[in-house]
Parts: structure tokens; sequence; C-alpha cells
């Protein structure tokens, strides 16, 4: 889970993972992020789970979450 902290109620974003190589790390299914998150159109309406996948994926990618499951895992 990649997750805001805070005082208040914050953000977060989950994912699975597979490792697919040495050294590899990928989402293990892109189609489901569970996220707190609602994201709207420019007009205000509330993209649906399938339109908000995308934006949600470019997220995930754009996070350095491989980096600190290597991290984790190295030193388990």
């Amino acid at each position: 889970m990649w997750a805001e902290q805070g005082n208040t109620p914050g953000a977060g974003l989950a994912w699975d993972w597979v490792q697919i190589g040495s050294g590899v790390l990928a989402m293990a299914n892109p189609m489901c992020v569970v996220t707190n998150l609602r994201l709207v159109s420019e007009s205000g309406d509330v993209l649906s789970v399938n339109e908000s996948a995308l934006y949600y994926n470019r997220l995930v990618c754009a996070l350095p979450w491989q980096d600190e499951v290597w991290r984790l895992l190295n030193a388990a």
C-alpha cells in the first residue's frame, strides 16, 4: 500500500505485484488498483472504475515503489 500520512484521513493506493525476473517487479494486474481516491472529469462527473484505471496506473508507474519493495526484500 502506498499512502499519504497525516492527521486527517489520507489517500491510499494498493496493488498486487509480482517478481517477473531477477530484479524486475511489475503490477500483477494493472486493472486492480484498490484506492479510496475518486477521480472526477473536468465537468465534475465522477469517473467510472474503468475510466479511472488509466490514471491510477499512471500514478503507480510514477511512484518509486519497486525500489522500496527491493529495499524491504533485501533487508529481510
